[in-house]
């Protein structure tokens, strides 16, 4: 059975084992974990008989006006459950006060968005593929 929860407090690095699927240069452990801690919203669905994260969503916010949710992923043995669906709406409820919520997808991922009432955009973005692990010890 999965769990869903926004509490970080007892989460290790060990808990977030099989994330980032396909990326050329995939965060570590340590690294997915301070990413979740420095998140202004994270929930987790957590399988309860392990205790390992099965998927998570994180959002930046400036808690005025707009977020962003940069990330959601459930790994592959948890897909097609209906988890990323609840991550979704649980975090699109925590940020109902805000007038904007954005996220970047690929086309082919719009169609799961548009069941939560988002819309297409046109955007912009920059990568820089040799900073995809992530910084352990910030800037």
């Amino acid at each position: 059975m999965v769990l869903f929860t926004d509490s970080l407090d007892t989460l290790t690095p060990d808990q977030l084992q099989g994330f980032f699927v396909g990326w050329p240069n995939s965060p570590s452990p340590a690294t997915h974990l301070k990413l979740l801690q420095t998140s202004d919203e994270v929930i987790l669905a957590v399988e309860e008989s392990t205790g390992a994260v099965a998927g998570f969503i994180t959002a930046i916010t400036d808690q005025v006006l707009s977020a962003y949710i940069p990330l959601l992923e459930v790994l592959p043995a948890y897909q097609h459950r209906g988890i990323g669906k609840e991550l979704v709406e649980r975090m699109l409820d925590k940020l109902r006060h805000l007038y904007m919520v954005d996220l970047l997808c690929d086309p082919d991922l719009q169609g799961f968005y548009s069941q939560f009432e988002m819309i297409p955009a046109t955007g912009m973005m920059m990568r820089h593929y040799e900073n995809q692990a992530g910084v352990l010890d910030g800037p």
